[in-house]
Formats: C-alpha cells, structure tokens, sequence
C-alpha cells in the first residue's frame, strides 16, 4: 500500500477534527477528504473545504452529524483557533470532604463555560462541587484522548470516574450506558447553555427532599429514601 505524502501538521489537524465529530476515526474522515478535496490532503485543498463537502461526501458518510460538529472540525481542519485557553473558566480550590450533602457534576463543553458538547467529542469537562448553598466551578478537564480511536469513551468516562451526574447536549447509547455502569448518572441538555446555570438549578432539589437517584447519590441512608418515595406516593 502506497504511504500518503501528508505533513504532519496536516496529519494532526485530520486526527483532532475526527475526534471533533461523533462516532468518528480519522480513517472515515480520510475516506471523505479523499472523494471531495482528493489526496493527499494539502493546505490550499483544505482551505477550499466547506461544510457541505464533508456533510455529503463520500457516499454521505456524515449526512447524520449535526452541522455544529461539522463546523468545529471544518475550522481545525482549516488551522484555525477554536479557543483561546484564556477564554477558558478558572477552577477554584475545593477539598475533599469541605462542603455536606454535595455532589461533582460534570459539563461537556467546547466553549467557555457552556453546556454545548457531545459526550464523544467535546473539548473538555467542566467539573462543579454543588451542595443546597454552595456552587463552584473545581476543575476544567482536557478530554482529548491519547488513546486509540475506539477507546475514547472508555477514556472519557474514566477521566470523570469522580463525579456522580454528567450534563451533556447529547450522548449516545453505547457511550451511556459505559457512563451508567460507572455509577455516573447521565442528563441531557438538548438546549445547551450556561454550565454553572444548568448546575445551579440542582441547589433547591439537593436541598428540598430530592428523588430516590439523587438522594442515593448523595449519600443518604436507605430510610430517608424510602421516606421520601412515601411521601410521593401519598400525594
């Protein structure tokens, strides 16, 4: 098999936009470059790129993908910035055990403090420690995997092993179900949003009977919850 002729500049920019679109290797996003822009991949081909080449290309290998996703690995196939690390949240000291009755959520997101991310692609976690009157932001994790491909919601899941609830804009089923059988319980945002405001609206359920799940999340005993399912069942 003939080797490609591709820089490695170029080579990186494939394998972090594959990561940038769900369900994606950098072998299929070669297989589009290679039916709309032909190989191998250079800089002036890969300027001519649109969104509508990789949504059809190759037999419309990513027809399914929502155009955020495209758009997102469109600029970094282009080189260009997604984010400034400056753009980012900054985490504040917490220590284990400080606050009662609180829970670590983790956001997926791609941009500043937004809940706008895919589970399998997203650029980072945003970590929160969150009990009825307290709320801070306590990490921002990297998600890029260093792993193989097929690995990475293996990876993903793993590098949030310490929080109890994951926000996500969307999530798939395999990748679900790997989150839930690591005792993190998965919520979808389809609308995305502020992080911190999406976690805030946890603070009056923590603090005014929360459900049997999220009770047993923070740590209560079996009585209190089958208090509490008694209590639902009365009104």
């Amino acid at each position: 098999m003939k080797t490609l002729d591709i820089s490695r500049e170029i080579a990186l920019r494939i394998a972090l936009a594959a990561r940038a679109l769900p369900e994606t290797n950098a072998a299929s996003l070669l297989k589009v470059l290679a039916d709309t822009i032909g190989l191998p991949p250079t800089e002036e081909k890969l300027q001519s790129l649109k969104i509508k080449d990789l949504k059809h290309g190759a037999d419309n290998e990513f027809a399914a993908i929502d155009k955020e996703h495209l758009m997102q690995a469109l600029k970094i196939l282009k080189g260009e910035t997604i984010e400034k690390p400056e753009n980012l949240p900054t985490p504040e000291l917490y220590q284990e055990g400080e606050w009662t009755n609180s829970i670590r959520v983790a956001c997926a997101s791609n941009h500043g403090e937004l809940l706008d991310g895919h589970f399998g692609s997203c650029e980072r976690f945003l970590v929160y420690q969150v009990n009825p009157t307290n709320l801070k932001l306590i990490d921002v994790r990297n998600a890029t995997s260093p792993s193989q491909e097929e690995e990475k919601n293996v990876y993903r899941t793993d590098l949030i092993k310490d929080c109890q609830v994951l926000f996500v804009a969307s999530i798939g089923g395999p990748a679900a179900a790997k989150v839930i059988k690591a005792g993190i319980h998965p919520i979808k945002h389809l609308d995305g949003g502020s992080a911190q405001d999406r976690v805030s609206a946890l603070q009056p359920i923590l603090g005014d009977s929360p459900p049997p799940w999220l009770a047993k999340i923070m740590g209560m005993s079996a009585e209190q919850r089958v208090r509490f399912a008694q209590t639902i069942d009365e009104d």
